[in-house]
């Protein structure tokens, strides 16, 4: 046997061997839980979350109010009527004229300041949105613009990370693969800069989500008053 054939059948013996203490150690992590939460738990646990992440939370009812929430970030940040949209028909179907905006559909170009996209799962435990990138959500649309917006809908929200790839196991079981999956907590940020932490150095630096619940909630307002609206310092 030469001395490579014996090292990769030593190696091949030690992975199929269990250390003894292996077994106490995966039980002493425990597992996810099973036990759904209400509701209105995982909504503000994902809207505190985004905030600790330095993003900026609003809540919604309706088609119309989604857009209004969108036109107040974006003029407030941009001050016109234009921006990019993605492609997806939930965000195709809201009324974008009656709320000033007028959206170009599809993917963004680097003049792009702000862009609108669709998560169609939320995880309250990171704060997270989670989007499936293709020609409906281009993945370039999450990390090009300066200002990025993200609809996410209440239903769609998870308590943890092990729910969502349970979840995203079975809608990929269904509906197929997409192109990509991107997971995003936050505007982008960096510390190679002199050691410093900088945001939107190599993407957006403003990361706003709306939330999309359509029951009563105090959620927003007990977030806003941890973390009271601020775009000017983003």
């Amino acid at each position: 046997m030469s001395a490579r054939a014996e090292i990769y059948a030593r190696l091949g013996s030690a992975c199929k061997t269990e250390r003894p203490d292996a077994v106490a150690w995966r039980e002493s992590l425990g597992s996810a839980p099973t036990a759904p939460l209400p509701a209105e738990d995982i909504s503000e646990a994902f809207l505190l979350n985004v905030c600790r992440s330095k993003g900026s939370v609003q809540c919604a009812s309706g088609r119309m109010q989604a857009a209004q929430a969108i036109a107040r970030f974006h003029q407030a940040v941009s001050r016109n009527q234009r921006l990019t949209v993605g492609s997806d028909p939930r965000l195709g179907a809201l009324p974008w004229r009656d709320a000033g905006l007028l959206p170009r559909f599809g993917a963004a170009d680097p003049d792009d300041s702000t862009v609108v996209s669709f998560a169609p799962l939320g995880v309250a435990e990171t704060g997270q949105v989670v989007t499936w990138t293709g020609k409906a959500n281009p993945g370039v649309n999450n990390l090009l613009p300066q200002h990025h917006i993200v609809l996410v809908d209440a239903a769609d929200l998870v308590p943890d990370m092990e729910y969502a790839w349970r979840e995203l196991s079975e809608r990929m079981a269904l509906d197929g693969r997409p192109r990509g999956i991107q997971f995003i907590a936050g505007p982008s940020r960096t510390s190679d800069i002199e050691g410093q932490l900088q945001y939107g150095a190599h993407g957006p630096r403003n990361f706003h989500v709306i939330l999309l619940e359509d029951y009563p909630s105090g959620a927003q307002e007990r977030v806003e008053a941890l973390y009271p609206s601020n775009l000017a310092d983003r």
